[in-house]
């Protein structure tokens, strides 16, 4: 009997790509063979993404594009999309099969053989309901969301390790509380022995992801002896396993990164220098509406703080322009809020609506055209912060993690513990290694340091 043919395709973040990873390993290599998403396959699992209106257009795309390759492929929906509208998606011709959150963390039970294509596709989710007055049509429940625990291994010379899900938080933009469900935190011995284990397995980096890692503690999952933990006790054990490795952080909320995680994080044996902090907006008046946590102040007095204990560290940002209401002067106040703050580098969003949300009742949205403006002049500057922060790496010695390279070229790529992206001469025996280094200089042709290796 030939094997079924299975390829994988996610959209979105990297705590998506944790779950990807995990639910491809229940798929037995006895039964299937498992192909590139590029490929020819029997069957596709598409994990999907709601964040953006972008991100719910490519899932679109992805299923015209599949169909093309084989019109008679068994298609399976699973992700943050799905959870929001299974009926929509199961009328997508070439979906079959439509997995809530509990569902698709067995995916393996839902698949009957023959496999034989369905219009409207089954939706297998559990009943759910309301979760407040504010989000009435929420598709969530407080009772039914379990923990999934999840890492990547295999596909990249890094590791994403899923420590924390969902959000307690009701920023009036996002709709990841929605999808996702509350905050929940993996078991801190589930996360530590998960560690080991990937590095063990010759990862030589683990990047921690969740919704709001901060916020880690919160509802643990198998926790049975009911002791509290805090992101803080989190970091400490993690920092005194024996096993050999990189650790870094996925993005955290300038109000949970506290003055105590910031000393412990610059002083770290696995904990790089790496800090992702979303900021939004740099208008006071714009984060209140968003209902955010914290105020340009606080989030000033966080960069400089983590500067002050590593004035080599990487930090990046988040912002959203074209939020309903935000005035030329709102933007302009964002603007030169980021132009003086020393930050790394920015990733830039265009305000959509998101369904459920507070803010779609929101007046004064602008148009794609403003929007559009305002988010090329801040990638414009984020490149200018980009180059300033790496020019200011030049001829200091820092430590590349090398990446697999399948096809012999000149130079092998990597990251610095401070996340430069880095490039240094070809030599095979450096691959998945790491390799100390002198940063020499900015390439202009695609932006990348070239590094001389010392080793």
């Amino acid at each position: 009997m030939s094997k079924i043919k299975i390829a994988f395709y996610t959209i979105g973040c990297k705590l998506n790509y944790a779950e990807t990873s995990t639910i491809s390993r229940q798929f037995s290599n006895l039964i299937y063979q498992h192909v590139g998403h590029e490929d020819v396959a029997d069957i596709y699992v598409i994990n999907n993404c709601s964040v953006t209106k972008n991100a719910e257009n490519e899932f679109h795309y992805i299923i015209r594009t599949l169909m093309h390759k084989n019109e008679k492929a068994f298609v399976i929906a699973i992700g943050c999309y799905t959870q929001l509208n299974p009926k929509a998606i199961s009328y997508i011709k070439g979906v079959d099969l439509v997995l809530g959150y509990e569902a698709k963390c067995n995916i393996t039970n839902y698949i009957s053989f023959p496999l034989s294509k369905r219009y409207p596709a089954t939706i297998i989710s559990r009943k759910t309901y309301p979760l407040s007055k504010i989000y009435p049509y929420t598709i969530i429940s407080r009772k039914t969301y379990t923990f999934f625990s999840s890492y990547s291994i295999g596909e990249r010379t890094r590791s994403f390790l899923k420590i924390q899900d969902g959000c307690d938080y009701r920023c009036s933009y996002c709709i990841i509380p929605i999808t996702r469900g509350p905050s929940r935190s993996d078991s801190l011995d589930n996360i530590l022995n998960k560690i080991k284990y990937i590095f063990n397995k010759g990862v030589k980096e683990i990047v921690l992801t969740g919704v709001n890692i901060g916020d880690y503690g919160k509802k643990i999952y198998g926790n049975y002896n009911r002791r509290s933990y805090t992101f803080f006790d989190l970091i400490q054990a993690i920092d005194e396993i024996k096993e050999k490795g990189r650790i870094r952080l996925s993005s955290i909320e300038p109000n949970l990164l506290k003055t105590e995680c910031i000393e412990f994080l610059s002083k770290s044996n696995h904990f790089v220098p790496h800090f992702h902090i979303p900021l939004q907006s740099g208008s006071n008046y714009i984060l209140g509406k968003m209902q955010r946590r914290y105020n340009i102040e606080l989030y000033k007095d966080k960069i400089k703080y983590i500067l002050h204990c590593d004035p080599d560290a990487y930090i990046g940002s988040d912002v959203i322009v074209g939020f309903p209401g935000e005035t030329h002067q709102h933007f302009l106040e964002t603007y030169w809020f980021l132009e003086k703050l020393n930050i790394s580098s920015l990733h830039v969003f265009s305000y959509s609506n998101r369904p459920k949300t507070k803010s779609i009742n929101f007046h004064n949205d602008l148009s794609k055209k403003r929007k559009s403006q305002r988010n090329k002049i801040l990638r414009h500057l984020s490149k200018t912060k980009y180059i300033s922060f790496c020019e200011r790496q030049i001829n200091k010695k820092k430590v590349v993690l090398v990446e697999n390279n399948h096809f012999k070229r000149k130079y092998l790529y990597g990251y610095t513990e401070n996340y430069i992206r880095t490039k240094i001469l070809y030599n095979p025996i450096f691959q998945n290694t790491f390799q100390k280094v002198i940063l020499m200089k900015i390439d202009p042709k695609d932006g990348m340091m070239i590094a001389t290796s010392i080793a």
